[in-house]
């Protein structure tokens, strides 16, 4: 089977970071950056116009907002992967990220592999928060969650979803979640599906911070 190329977009309005990280991504075989933008707005026109896999998003830009642009691009182009890139641990930011269906989001002195391993994961269909920022993120989700939205929705769970959900929440790929439970990754992806309807999330992210709130799993 071919590889199939990631085409990547990189959102910076710094020139010399936008150039650094052409370069960094360059070395993966598998990464096609396939364009740069220097502010959400053109993020929101590239994604409109050309194939776009992932977009790398800087948070604070001029015009429009890396919030802004994830907000616009999701609801126009579900598929597309976003990966926020920030200078520092902005929690704030992070929740309106997540809630507009971010897959990861890299702090902008990652190490380089560090980031084509984001990538690449996030291509494969998984999510990367760091781990230290999910229990407050969590707080502030449990907070803005009415009630009502998941009472006892996890009820309708089956016991291999909740062991599925389980996996999720610890930052399992579906390759491990597999593994795990002997079964195929079509079967993960079929349960992953239901389990995203029934719960009433969009994405792995989403999931996996529900299953902490129910105490599925424990931080």
């Amino acid at each position: 089977m071919g590889m199939k190329l990631i085409n990547l977009l990189i959102a910076d309005d710094h020139a010399l970071i936008r150039e650094g990280l052409r370069k960094i991504l360059s070395i993966e075989p598998q990464i096609q950056v396939v364009g740069e933008v220097e502010n959400g707005q053109k993020a929101v026109e590239f994604c409109k116009q050309k194939e776009v896999d992932i977009v790398l998003m800087d948070i604070n830009m001029p015009l429009m907002n890396g919030i802004e642009a994830c907000r616009a691009i999701k609801e126009e182009h579900s598929q597309i992967g976003i990966i926020a890139l920030t200078i520092h641990d902005q929690d704030e930011y992070l929740f309106e990220l997540i809630k507009h269906g971010i897959s990861g989001y890299v702090l902008k002195d990652v190490h380089p592999d560090q980031l084509i391993q984001t990538i690449l994961g996030v291509a494969r269909g998984e999510s990367f928060i760091p781990p230290a920022l999910t229990a407050r993120v969590l707080a502030e989700f449990s907070r803005l969650t009415s009630s009502e939205q998941y009472d006892k929705k996890h009820q309708a769970l089956t016991e291999r979803e909740i062991e599925v959900l389980k996996h999720v929440a610890k930052g399992q790929s579906n390759k491990a979640i597999a593994k795990s439970l002997f079964i195929s990754e079509k079967t993960v992806k079929n349960h992953l599906t239901n389990i995203f309807q029934k719960i009433g999330v969009v994405d792995r992210t989403q999931a996996a911070l529900y299953a902490i709130k129910e105490k599925f799993v424990d931080l």
